[in-house]
């Protein structure tokens, strides 16, 4: 790793690059990262198709699976649970219970 002195009394780039992160966090709230997220996912969104999404979830999904175990799944289903259980009321279980209980059905006839 080079050393400070070496660039003449000058910033590296990672330091700049840290500086900048630092202020930028200092300076701006949860809206301009959830804004800047958005218009970084419409361009994404423009110039990639469901095959490219599909690839980066299945890598994703594969990393994932690689450093975590039994109960890592275990906790984040817990969470979901709760959470879904905490923003839907009886009829979105109905709703999801009737399309589940269809699938099963067509997958049956298909088989």
């Amino acid at each position: 790793m080079a050393n400070k002195n070496d660039n003449k009394g000058r910033m590296t780039v990672e330091e700049a690059g840290r500086k900048g992160g630092e202020e930028t966090a200092r300076t701006h709230d949860k809206e301009f990262y959830q804004e800047i997220g958005r218009k970084g996912g419409e361009a994404t969104a423009e110039t990639h198709d469901k095959e490219f999404y599909q690839e980066i979830g299945r890598k994703g999904g594969e990393a994932t699976s690689e450093n975590h175990d039994k109960e890592f799944y275990q906790e984040i289903g817990r969470k979901g649970g709760e959470a879904t259980s905490e923003n839907h009321d009886r009829e979105f279980y109905e709703e999801i219970g009737e399309k589940g209980g269809k699938a099963r059905a067509r997958q049956r006839d298909d088989d």
